[in-house]
C-alpha cells in the first residue's frame, strides 16, 4: 500500500528529488504531517510549509510549483487548489501564491539572456514567454508581434524546447540564442526557414528548467508581469485584455 501511495503521488506530481528538511520556518505543529511525508515519499520536493486557509490544513509548496494540502497530524494529503467564496468573489489561495512565486523567479532573471521584442513607442506593460521554434501556436503568437508591440505590449521570450535538451528542437534555439541578431534569427525559425548552426554560452537550459519550475507544461506559456501563467495562444486583443489594457 505504501508503495502504491508513493507511485501515484510521485506520477501526478511530478515531483523533483529532495526533501527541505524540518526547520524553524516552518509552522509549529506540521511536524507530524512532514515526517509522515518523509517515511513515505522521501524524495518529495517541499519548499515552504505554511497553514492554510482551510482549518486543521497545511500548505506544502513543492520544488515543481505543485501544491499538497495535509492534515496535522500527517492522516490525510490531497493535491490541487483552495478556493475560498466571499461577497461574490472567488479566490484561488494556491494560485496566488504560485503567481508570487513566478513573479520572484522571473524578476532575477537577466532581460540580455532573453530575446525581446520591443514596442517603438511607450511600453505599458510586458509579458514573458515560454517559447518553442517548432510549435505551431508559438508560430502564429509570433505573427502577432507586431500588433502586440502597437498595443503597448512588450514581449519577452525565454527558450522552451518542448522535446527536452539535446534534441534537434533545442539545437535550432541554440542557435537563434546564439546569432549575431537573435531576433531575426527566432523571425526566420517560426516562418519555417533554417538559419545557420551555431553554438555558445547560451541560457536555453537554464530557461528551460525554470519554465518547469513555474510550472510550464507546454508553449507558448505567457508570464505576466504580475506573476500569472496564461498557458496557450492567446489572439493580441485578448492579450491585451488578459494583462489590463
Amino acid at each position: 500500500m505504501k508503495q502504491a501511495l508513493t507511485a501515484i503521488v510521485l506520477t501526478l506530481l511530478s515531483v523533483s528529488p529532495g526533501w527541505a528538511e524540518p526547520a524553524d520556518h516552518y509552522p509549529k505543529g506540521s511536524e507530524a504531517l512532514l515526517q509522515q511525508l518523509k517515511q513515505t515519499i522521501p524524495n518529495l520536493g517541499i519548499e515552504a510549509v505554511t497553514e492554510a486557509e482551510l482549518p486543521g490544513f497545511y500548505l506544502l509548496e513543492l520544488s515543481n510549483g505543485q501544491t499538497l494540502y495535509g492534515t496535522k497530524e500527517g492522516k490525510h494529503l490531497f493535491s490541487g487548489d483552495l478556493f475560498s467564496i466571499a461577497n461574490g468573489q472567488i479566490v484561488n489561495y494556491a494560485e496566488n501564491r504560485r503567481a508570487m512565486k513566478r513573479k520572484r523567479l522571473m524578476d532575477m532573471q537577466p532581460a540580455d539572456d532573453m530575446v525581446v521584442f520591443s514596442p517603438a513607442g511607450q511600453t505599458k506593460t510586458y509579458v514573458s514567454v515560454f517559447t518553442d521554434v517548432d510549435c505551431s501556436y508559438c508560430r502564429k503568437l509570433h505573427q502577432e508581434m507586431a500588433e502586440l508591440n502597437a498595443l503597448g505590449i512588450e514581449v519577452r521570450y525565454l527558450a522552451y524546447p518542448r522535446g527536452g535538451l539535446g534534441t534537434p528542437t533545442y539545437a535550432k534555439i541554440v542557435s537563434a540564442w546564439c546569432a549575431e541578431n537573435p531576433n531575426d534569427a527566432i523571425t526566420a525559425l517560426k516562418s519555417g526557414l533554417n538559419i545557420p548552426s551555431k553554438e555558445c554560452s547560451n541560457p536555453v537550459a537554464s530557461q528551460y528548467q525554470l519554465g518547469q519550475q513555474i510550472g510550464v507544461t507546454g508553449t507558448p506559456a505567457i508570464v505576466t508581469e504580475d506573476g500569472r501563467l496564461l498557458p496557450g495562444y492567446m489572439p493580441a486583443a485578448q492579450l491585451a485584455q488578459a494583462v489590463g489594457l
